[in-house]
């Protein structure tokens, strides 16, 4: 049997640079080499494009690999750029399509959608912080409920994400956030547990398999799941997790339908907040991180599956679509 020719996208011109690149090391290292010849294409932060060291431009792509692993994070990668790329060139690649990328990376757009569907999700106001003035966010800060969250509408890993609980620190957080983003997301903050729950396309027999939620649990002097918390080996990650049976339904229910409902494809990884009064979703990572301190590696392990089966998986799922 011919190997296939497997392109590892990595790296990349995002705050998520360093995610990719563990990311992609994982993929790297855990694809079989029984049946793929594993190619890493590294993009830098300027985002130029390499294979084996030499600078090559994404559209000399084509005729080196069969299929593409998009192992990016964040802006270009995980955003629509990059598939509509792919899918100019006609080239496979696993996650989400152009469209659901771009939805799925914009926040508000996203929670639009998941209201849509019926889903909860936390009252949050999207701000273009080129055309907002200070008595915009004065009136802002009355008319949401506070503490708020505050983050850039296109980002992942919680880069530039921070609480505000009075005025003068929703001014700094707007000014923070947006350094990642022009735009901004003002989001009511809801106080329970943080959960998050993966869903894989037609794995173990279901349309939307989904897995246990995981219960995460940061650090005390991190006041959210921040990114220091998310990658510093100090947050508690309990897969499964110690919800109820009624909450468990709940979660795997609502990551199923968020995931239908924004048209991801393959596998996608949704964040919650668990509260007396039900489940909230955050939002939808359309290309969740795969290095081992990762999330979903973790719900892999606790449903006895490996990271080789599931990138197999997912390889098999992008090279039948493109038949």
């Amino acid at each position: 049997m011919q190997k296939l020719r497997v392109g590892v996208l990595r790296g990349g011109p995002s705050s998520e640079y360093e995610v990719s690149l563990k990311s992609g090391a994982s993929v790297l290292k855990n694809l079989s080499q029984e049946k793929y010849i594993p190619v890493d294409i590294f993009i830098d932060r300027e985002g130029e494009w390499h294979i084996g060291g030499t600078p090559i431009t994404g559209r000399n792509l084509h005729g080196s690999v069969d299929v593409v692993f998009n192992a990016l994070h964040g802006e270009y990668g995980e955003d629509g750029t990059v598939q509509q790329l792919l899918d100019a060139l006609s080239i496979p690649y696993t996650g989400s399509g152009t469209l659901a990328s771009a939805l799925g990376m914009h926040k508000k757009k996203a929670k639009d959608i998941f209201e849509r569907e019926g889903l909860r999700t936390p009252h949050a106001v999207a701000v273009d912080v080129s055309v907002h003035t200070a008595d915009n966010l004065k009136e802002i800060f009355r008319t949401v409920p506070h503490p708020v969250m505050v983050k850039p509408i296109a980002s992942g890993s919680s880069v530039g994400v921070s609480i505000a609980s009075s005025y003068d620190e929703l001014f700094r957080a707007v000014a923070t956030a947006s350094d990642t983003s022009p735009h901004v997301l003002i989001e009511a903050r809801i106080q329970g547990r943080e959960a998050s729950v993966p869903v894989c396309d037609d794995f173990r027999g279901e349309e939307y398999y989904a897995f246990p939620p995981i219960e995460i649990i940061p650090p005390a002097q991190s006041p959210f799941f921040d990114y220091g918390a998310k990658y510093s080996g100090e947050t508690q990650e309990i897969c499964p997790g110690r919800f109820s049976h009624a909450e468990i339904e709940m979660l795997q229910d609502a990551a199923r339908r968020a995931h239908r409902a924004l048209g991801a494809r393959h596998y996608s990884r949704s964040d919650f907040i668990v509260t007396p009064r039900g489940v909230y979703i955050l939002e939808i990572n359309t290309l969740p991180g795969l290095a081992p301190e990762c999330l979903l590696p973790k719900s892999l392990a606790a449903v006895g599956a490996t990271l080789p089966e599931f990138l197999d998986h997912v390889i098999s799922l992008a090279i039948e679509e493109s038949r």
